[in-house]
């Protein structure tokens, strides 16, 4: 047996699903596989894997909306696991420790933007289940300075979507610049977004959500969305920041439109389809702000993590077997999950 099913001591192998041939999730481009399980270099820790949150990202990367970096690239970012090894100047974990590993997964520390705090914009970034395997496996290796030590009473599966959709959330919250007690408008109401949308409403926001999703728009009014509609129609009053989460490139216009002199929208996504026209009376004029949202910074993530300790936001999730991440792609690309996918390790 593999040391993904079996974990027992010894074991060299390790089972993995990798991006074979991307393309349409229907086509089949995730494998599954056995491979060898790597030793721990220099600052690495070895890691078993115990939930992996399955993100939007992967899906991008399965269907080739990102160009792989590696050929037979394991996907997953939001990995909650312990430590099994430490290779040499690892730090800050020991054997047995919980940690969770997230999108960003280095940088050169050297540039402009590593020393001025924006590590997020380093052109030698490298990240989780793109350029290095990630969690859809029985183990991975994580660099111990970008890994983040997580609290044991929360559930495996209940922290590890908080690795990517909530601090992608958390950033993008920041970028979108919403002054406290005003008004947010979400766009898609997916893993991220209804993470955010509770942080939001915690900071005292009024939030609106716009999704297509009538499972989604009850989840928003369960979590305490000031209201839910369709995501063309427009939000019930001005906003004066929006954040869109889906990766719809025709609601760029839709959300500008809606916001108030001096609001600011936020786009959450690593991938967009086309951005329709926009008329600068209409969208841009009296000041408003359209900006990115690139990976984030260690700083994120570790703020992001505190501030969720202290509200514990409540997680809508679906789970899956390792075993079957490919049907929970699947699932994610028909609409079929509410909240977030996550896969726990086969028994």
């Amino acid at each position: 047996m593999s040391a993904a099913t079996s974990g027992a001591p010894g074991t060299t192998a390790t089972t993995a699903w990798v991006v074979d041939r991307p393309g349409p999730i229907t086509g089949g481009p995730l494998r599954r596989t056995e491979r060898e399980i790597p030793p721990p270099g220099p600052h690495q820790l070895l890691v078993e894997v115990a939930a992996c949150g399955v993100c939007r990202t992967d899906l991008h990367l399965a269907e080739g909306d990102l160009t792989p970096r590696r050929p037979q690239c394991t996907p997953g970012h939001e990995v909650v696991g312990r430590v099994l090894a430490a290779g040499p100047g690892a730090t800050g974990f020991t054997v047995g420790d919980r940690l969770g590993a997230a999108w960003l997964a280095g940088t050169c520390g050297q540039c402009r933007y590593c020393r001025s705090g924006r590590e997020n914009l380093c052109p030698d970034s490298r990240y989780t289940g793109w350029d290095l395997d990630g969690g859809y496996a029985g183990h991975l290796l994580v660099d111990s300075r970008y890994a983040y030590r997580l609290p044991e009473e929360w559930p495996d599966a209940e922290i590890a979507p908080l690795l990517c959709a909530g601090i992608i959330g958390y950033r993008a919250l920041q970028r979108a610049q919403l002054p406290p007690g005003s008004r947010l408008g979400v766009y898609g109401f997916g893993a991220s977004a209804h993470l955010t949308a509770q942080l939001a409403i915690a900071r005292g926001a009024t939030v609106h959500v716009l999704t297509r999703s009538p499972d989604a728009q009850r989840l928003a009014l369960e979590l305490g969305a000031a209201s839910a509609a369709g995501s063309q129609d427009p939000p019930p009053e001005p906003l004066d920041a929006a954040i869109l989460f889906a990766p719809v490139g025709e609601l760029v216009p839709v959300a500008l439109a809606a916001l108030d002199r001096g609001g600011t929208l936020a786009v959450a996504g690593i991938h967009l389809t086309d951005i329709p026209r926009l008329d600068y009376a209409r969208h841009l004029f009296q000041e408003r702000t359209l900006c990115s949202v690139t990976a984030n910074t260690r700083e994120d993530g570790r703020a992001f993590l505190a501030e969720a300790a202290r509200l514990r936001p409540r997680v809508q999730l679906t789970r899956y077997p390792m075993s079957r991440a490919d049907q929970a792609l699947a699932d994610l690309a028909a609409d079929r999950i509410t909240g977030v996918a996550v896969l726990t390790a086969d028994g």
